[in-house]
């Protein structure tokens, strides 16, 4: 494949890259783009959260997790809800594959990173995800933080999810009950994303999408973040449980509050929900 010619009218070479980025072959032209180091051309050719989409959709799954972590990371403030989002969400595999390309693209080690970064039970939490339940929320002393973290970090999902049910047949509340109750702050919304993963991965991801496009005034971050991550796991999924519970498709809603080529970008990866517009 040639590089990208400078001359060439912007509009068809951003109509071609979209078609060929969003399709469900997608992962065979990022192969393509990437041995031909075309990344710099998107870059430069493009623009605004439409060069976000176009450029994240050439990283690998592991890959895009490490450069958003990152940029979570870099510079003046850390975006700890990026954080929680993708740290609380990943299988074990996952986590592994996305330390090895951080360490690749970046020279740097994740968790160091994330020790420098954060501080307390916040990050204690973090850290053991990269590495008796009611009494845990009965005392909030550190001890029992830390017995809480221990639990949520190192069971297997089918564990966790019969110790949620045995949690709620002895206390008589809800686990993400009982974490709001106790805890607050980004430690208390990390346990609650945890536990919101065990139970419903699909349903998490689809109330972040919500939020994002509904509550913060369309958080272009978040959004692109989501469909991308997911785009080659469980977005069909998500988009299941976001009409399920919100009554309006995701499709219906992008298209609502999103525009021009970074809105075809972002409805060619959500596809499909056509006809619920």
């Amino acid at each position: 494949m040639n590089r990208v010619d400078p001359g060439k009218n912007r509009i068809v070479m951003q109509r071609d890259i979209l078609c060929l980025l969003s399709s469900e072959i997608n992962h065979y032209y990022r192969q393509i783009l990437k041995e031909n180091d075309l990344i710099a051309d998107l870059k430069e050719q493009l623009s605004s959260h439409f060069k976000e989409v176009m450029v994240g959709l050439m990283y690998p799954p592991p890959s895009y997790d490490a450069h958003e972590l990152w940029h979570a990371m870099k510079g003046a403030g850390t975006d700890e809800n990026c954080l929680i989002e993708i740290l609380a969400s990943r299988t074990n595999g996952e986590i592994f594959q996305m330390r090895e390309a951080y360490l690749l693209q970046y020279s740097n080690n994740l968790q160091e990173d994330i020790y420098s970064e954060t501080s307390g039970h916040f990050r204690d939490t973090l850290m053991n995800l990269v590495q008796v339940l009611w009494e845990s929320c009965q005392q909030k002393t550190g001890e029992h933080k830390t017995m809480m973290q221990m639990i949520l970090c190192n069971k297997s999902y089918p564990q966790l999810w019969l110790v949620f049910q045995e949690f709620q047949n002895i206390s008589g509340q809800s686990l993400v009950d009982a974490i709001n109750d106790c805890y607050d702050g980004y430690f208390q919304e990390l346990l609650v994303a945890i536990v919101r993963c065990v139970q419903d991965k699909a349903s998490y991801f689809a109330y972040k999408l919500y939020r994002a496009i509904h509550d913060f005034g369309f958080h272009n971050k978040t959004v692109i973040r989501i469909l991308i991550a997911r785009s080659e796991i469980d977005l069909m999924t998500i988009r299941k449980r976001y009409k399920e519970r919100f009554g309006k498709s995701l499709f219906h809603d992008i298209k609502n509050f999103a525009s021009g080529h970074y809105e075809k970008a972002l409805l060619a990866i959500c596809a499909g929900d056509v006809e619920d517009y």
